[in-house]
């Protein structure tokens, strides 16, 4: 019976006693159930131990989001995407464009002196230093006709030209029209002024076209395509054959603009006309020798100059038989 009274009485106290509340530390609630009972008060405990990592979970959640906080850009810091202010901003680069385009015709051809100009014996028109000159030029396979060839440009070694590389297949599309395949070509993009204007380029003063290459020993075909608004003579062009040597050495090629012929969809015409030299549209480079497998062109410059040992003005002959209207 004295065991019993001593076990009520201690539960009656224990009753009276007050419980630690959720704002005391952990170690004051494990401390005083310690002090209240000779047992362990496991869910005394518990919760304060839950609190604990609550707590700290919590804490770390916020640290975190305040992290995230610094890197993200809230949605009322987001800049505000205008349609109407990019067409703003492109009309007023097309604006000063123009204005600079207006002052160097004033000054002189290309922004520079007349004089200059007409001393001018040799000029670069295309180089090869950056990405930014090879976006200057497109590159084309008969893969736009279901063809198998695949042709790559990208810079050369120490950024200093430009290689052309790829696989030529002569296998044709299997579409059931298309016969001949097997090409591979480099173009250089029709240059523009403000507002989109298509330009020319003027190598009147020219006679010579004057490369600096090196192959694998396969010939190739440059293509000049003259400037005209009629659609009649959209796939008029002028050719002229450039052969690689192949080897590790650089080689100068120089074809005269005398030496272009005449062609039409890639047929050379019988009826010759001489190339006009003030308004070219742009140059390019087509391989298409039916040879299937690898090939490579790099090219370190691509320019114009004046050759005064060359005065030929036509290489093809023409006769009344041949092409009577010229002589109408």
């Amino acid at each position: 019976m004295a065991f019993v009274h001593k076990m009520l009485a201690s539960t009656y106290i224990l009753r009276k006693c007050p419980k630690p509340s959720i704002g005391l530390h952990p170690l004051a609630g494990i401390h005083f159930a310690d002090y209240s009972s000779n047992r362990p008060q496991k869910p005394v405990a518990a919760t304060g131990k839950a609190f604990s990592q609550r707590k700290t979970q919590g804490g770390l959640q916020e640290h975190h989001q305040q992290e995230v906080a610094l890197d993200t850009i809230s949605p009322e810091e987001k800049p505000e995407v205008s349609f109407d202010k990019a067409i703003r901003d492109e009309i007023k680069d097309h604006f000063w464009r123009l204005k600079d385009e207006l002052v160097n015709h004033w000054i002189g051809p290309e922004g520079r002196p007349l004089h200059e100009v007409l001393l001018e014996q040799a000029k670069v028109v295309w180089q090869f230093s950056g990405k930014e000159d090879l976006d200057k030029w497109i590159v084309t396979s008969d893969k736009t006709i279901g063809g198998r060839s695949e042709v790559f440009l990208k810079m050369g070694k120490n950024n200093q030209s430009a290689l052309l590389y790829g696989t030529l297949s002569s296998e044709g599309p299997y579409d059931g029209d298309s016969r001949q395949s097997g090409y591979c070509a480099m173009i250089s993009r029709v240059p523009r002024g403000a507002f989109e204007r298509r330009k020319s380029y003027d190598w009147s003063q020219f006679n010579t076209l004057y490369l600096r290459v090196r192959g694998d020993g396969r010939p190739w075909m440059v293509n000049i395509k003259e400037d005209s608004d009629f659609i009649q003579r959209k796939n008029q062009m002028y050719s002229y054959f450039m052969f690689t040597r192949g080897g590790p050495y650089w080689q100068e090629v120089k074809i005269p603009f005398s030496k272009f012929f005449f062609s039409n969809q890639g047929r050379v015409r019988d009826v010759q006309s001489q190339l006009l030299l003030d308004k070219i549209s742009f140059i390019g480079f087509t391989l298409a020798d039916k040879v299937d497998g690898p090939f490579f062109l790099e090219i370190d410059f691509i320019g114009v100059f004046t050759d005064p040992a060359h005065t030929e003005e036509f290489a093809y002959e023409n006769s009344p038989e041949i092409s009577p209207r010229l002589f109408n």
